[in-house]
């Protein structure tokens, strides 16, 4: 199916949702996420902080102890702007999508979380990326992208496409519009394919053993609370907007 903003959003008739019903409606992870996300622009645009506060960087991290870069690194994207509603967009349509497939506890959901940060955190100081936000999301695309293979999507209203072309499409567009190689949405593509490949791949050709799942002792910290978190799942069929289209 091809869709685009227009079908995202309700094209202004009965589908439409009020924007505090949209919020509520999303999985705790990806609306405390959202939430952050949100939160760090403006503070950062009211100048209440600033960019230098947040990046990740292992010095001062582990040898000044300011061991909130360690988040705040996934939750800045840049300032108040069209390119951080792009990012916002993509980030909780995608996080939204993989967290409700992953059941109603958040166990499994988090757990990627965790693997991805973790792993995107130790090749920072390598690649020179100093905020990682755009690698997580990516990271999230890819693995949405290769669960659904069979999902056309429509970009900007001129390329059609199935699911699996879309990072690499996002990535094309990125080197168009910002003029040089995105090596951290590269980055998340890889961290993203080594989570599918030992999750949806693996498991096939070695009896089913999944070495990626969450741990025990991680699950039963999720199932012990047994949260119900009110999310509403989406509608599939509309969720796979590969962009918003500009007129």
């Amino acid at each position: 199916m091809d869709v685009d903003m227009n079908n995202l959003v309700g094209g202004g008739g009965a589908g439409q949702f009020p924007l505090e019903q949209w919020f509520y409606e999303m999985p705790v992870c990806t609306r405390l996420w959202t939430t952050a996300t949100i939160a760090t622009s403006v503070l950062v645009q009211c100048h209440v902080i600033t960019p230098f506060q947040l990046f990740y960087s292992f010095r001062a991290v582990f040898v000044k102890s300011q061991y909130w870069r360690l988040l705040t690194t996934f939750l800045y994207f840049g300032p108040l702007s069209l390119d951080l509603l792009f990012h916002v967009f993509f980030l909780q349509r995608y996080s939204r999508l993989l967290e409700e497939s992953s059941g109603r506890s958040p166990a499994q959901f988090s757990w990627l979380l965790l693997y991805a940060t973790t792993l995107l955190l130790c090749l920072s100081p390598m690649l020179s990326i100093p905020f990682l936000g755009s690698a997580l999301s990516s990271s999230l695309v890819y693995i949405w992208s290769r669960r659904n293979p069979e999902t056309r999507l429509s970009f900007l209203g001129l390329l059609v496409f199935t699911a699996p072309y879309l990072p690499w499409v996002l990535m094309a567009f990125s080197l168009v519009l910002h003029g040089t190689v995105p090596k951290d949405e590269i980055c998340g593509v890889i961290v993203g394919h080594i989570w599918y490949f030992f999750s949806d791949v693996y498991p096939s050709l070695h009896g089913g053993q999944r070495p990626l799942d969450p741990p025990q002792f991680w699950r039963n910290l999720f199932e012990r609370a047994s949260p119900d978190t009110g999310a509403t799942p989406i509608n599939n069929e509309i969720a796979a907007a590969a962009a918003p289209e500009v007129r």
